[in-house]
């Protein structure tokens, strides 16, 4: 029975039930039963043939088989065995000593850490809490603003949830029936970039106003250098590379040197050239890398991992009945494909190869990067130097598994599941390397995973019940019938949907949003010739200020929860809302430059 009235109560119910503080996924579940049972209610039948139960099974089961999700409890696994197991304390100090010279380079490093945290482990509460203990004390007592300090880690507490690897990716895939690798490779610029924007703002106020961000006293920004070295340099030359290249070849002088250890060796020597050699190797194996993907390997010919799993939301299965979807042309919105897909699915290379501007920009950057290197190598002393071993042994590590996982994705190596229990393994022997992780951590980590994967499989199959009653009763159909009406531009309906998952961010979880309220818009993405990676993305940036705005900023929460007395909620709120504004901008820009959320994914498997 179709009831379109019906269906726009089961929705505002929703948002009222969910705000009274009731489980979203038995609530879903049980109104999306309960109005079912009315859809398909025949006195004819009894009670238990009611068609409703049919559907239940139906898209329980369409979750338990959908292969997507797999990843999603990996992927959470690494998250929590990362931040149980590594060690931030020690990549915060080495980052600091890094921009010590930047202005506001307490809270530069806070927002890198927080990047590169969130990144690893995809977990918004805890990277702002982590956070919060570690850097917003330091902030306070080196004179910074409360605004600041406080909405830096909140800004950059909320990035691990859109740059890649993302559980919230995972669950639009799922519930779009679009490609994760795609998606991965789609928010990854736009997450940095995000990232830079949220940069450019410190580094821009703490110049314009040097109270906010004063400069740290000497003991913060020394860098401490092992006694031996002085003396090695008077004995060899300044310049620490060619002194230990020297000391290889002569090292009588050398290993008469006196250490904190005893006398200096050829080994401390040996591993002492080799740090200095790990920024050559990055900015080469980076060249290298891509000089191999484009020229060698072939542009765009790797294989994307199709979609599998869940329907798309937002539609009645078609054996229940329900309406049909929206028609339209292909979606629209971005540069030609460098490739299209051949009969087996995988893009076709390009004919002819790289084209010459490519072979142009990759000398330029080349010849740039061999003039950075080449004056930070001659600049190169003790303080470097350790700088460098610090970033090594803290950043290093975490930075290589990172990379690893997002590559073997990204180069269609492995799945995006694979790829999951590839980091998550990886985050074991990490934690263990570093033996910061017991047996009691473990468990604790196993137990969070478990419970985070439990709500995000009930979410899945209380929405699927939920969206198919709702189409079923003709809600779906009734709310594109309207926004049809309207005469909407694509742009107008881009300004439109975002505005409301926006406003929906006040009161609700990003769960929530992408499992609820996204699947209402998404078959009408055709019919304005709006690509649903690239609206996507943008939902996935505009979800980031769901975190930053009042009243109901979850990580303003998560903060407060562990600052200091003297700090307000209403100080990180005046803190969270030029970032807010930031997101805005990022969200514009990526709608006028398509390029770049699309092109990576176009380049790397054509479409």
């Amino acid at each position: 029975m179709s009831d379109p009235a019906l269906g726009l109560l089961m929705l505002g119910l929703i948002v009222v039930v969910i705000m009274m503080g009731f489980p979203t996924a038995f609530t879903l579940m049980g109104l999306g039963i309960f109005f079912g049972f009315y859809a398909y209610y025949d006195p004819a039948q009894h009670w238990m043939d009611n068609r409703v139960f049919d559907l239940m099974v139906q898209r329980s089961y369409g979750a338990m088989t959908n292969d997507v999700l797999i990843s999603i409890p990996l992927f959470v696994l690494m998250g929590y065995v990362m931040e149980r197991g590594a060690l931030v304390d020690k990549m915060f100090y080495s980052i600091q000593l890094s921009f010590r010279r930047l202005p506001a380079a307490l809270a530069v490093t806070t927002l890198i850490v927080c990047t590169f945290w969130g990144i690893a482990s995809g977990l918004v509460g805890a990277v702002v809490v982590l956070m919060g203990v570690i850097a917003l004390n330091p902030m306070l007592r080196a004179g910074y603003d409360v605004r600041l300090a406080s909405g830096v880690i909140t800004a950059g507490g909320t990035l691990g949830i859109l740059i890649p690897p993302s559980v919230m990716i995972i669950v639009y895939a799922a519930v779009a029936g679009q490609s994760v690798v795609k998606l991965y490779a789609a928010a990854m610029f736009p997450g940095f970039f995000l990232a830079f924007l949220y940069l450019i703002y410190i580094v821009g106020w703490a110049l314009l106003n040097p109270r906010i961000a004063p400069t740290l006293p000497a003991d913060q920004t020394k860098v401490p250098v092992p006694a031996w070295m002085p003396r090695f340099q008077a004995l060899y030359t300044r310049n620490m590379p060619a002194g230990l290249l020297r000391a290889l070849f002569s090292p009588r002088r050398a290993l008469a040197l006196d250490t904190e250890t005893g006398r200096l060796t050829y080994w401390q020597i040996l591993k002492n050239f080799a740090a200095t050699l790990v920024p050559l190797a990055l900015v080469a194996g980076t060249l290298v890398l891509v000089w191999w993907y484009v020229v060698i390997h072939g542009q765009a010919g790797t294989e994307a991992s199709a979609a599998a799993g869940l329907e798309q939301l937002g539609s009645a299965p078609e054996q229940l009945g329900g309406p049909e979807p929206l028609g339209g042309p292909e979606p629209l919105g971005s540069p030609e494909p460098l490739g299209t897909p051949d009969s087996s699915g995988q893009a076709a290379p390009v004919q002819g190869g790289p084209a010459t501007a490519f072979f142009v920009t990759f000398g330029i950057i080349a010849a740039m990067a061999a003039v950075i290197l080449a004056r930070y190598y001659r600049a190169m002393g003790p303080e470097r130097l350790e700088v460098i071993k610090l970033l090594t042994s803290s950043v290093m590590p975490l930075a290589i598994l990172t990379v690893l996982v997002l590559a073997v994705i990204l180069f269609g190596i492995t799945t995006a599941t694979e790829s999951a229990a590839v980091g998550a393994a990886g985050a074991f022997l990490l934690a263990f390397s570093a033996r910061t992780l017991n047996w009691k951590r473990t468990k604790e980590a196993v137990f969070l995973t478990a419970k985070t994967t439990a709500m995000v499989c009930w979410l899945f199959i209380g929405s699927a019940v939920f969206s198919a009653v709702f189409a079923i009763l003709g809600g779906q159909a009734l709310i594109e019938q309207w926004v049809l009406s309207l005469n909407l531009t694509p742009l107008q309906f881009m300004i439109l949907s975002q505005a409301i998952i926006f406003l929906l961010g006040w009161p609700l979880e990003w769960t929530e949003i992408i499992i609820i309220f996204v699947p209402i818009f998404l078959p009408l993405l055709k019919h304005f010739e709006i690509d649903p990676i690239l609206w996507g993305v943008i939902v996935f940036v505009n979800l980031q200020a769901a975190f930053l705005s009042p009243p109901v900023a979850m990580s303003a929460f998560y903060l407060k929860g562990v600052a200091p007395s003297h700090v307000t909620i209403n100080q990180i709120f005046a803190g969270m809302m030029p970032y807010m504004l930031i997101v805005i901008v990022c969200m514009v820009l990526m709608y006028l430059w398509p390029g770049l959320t699309l092109w990576l994914p176009q380049y790397l498997y054509g479409r």
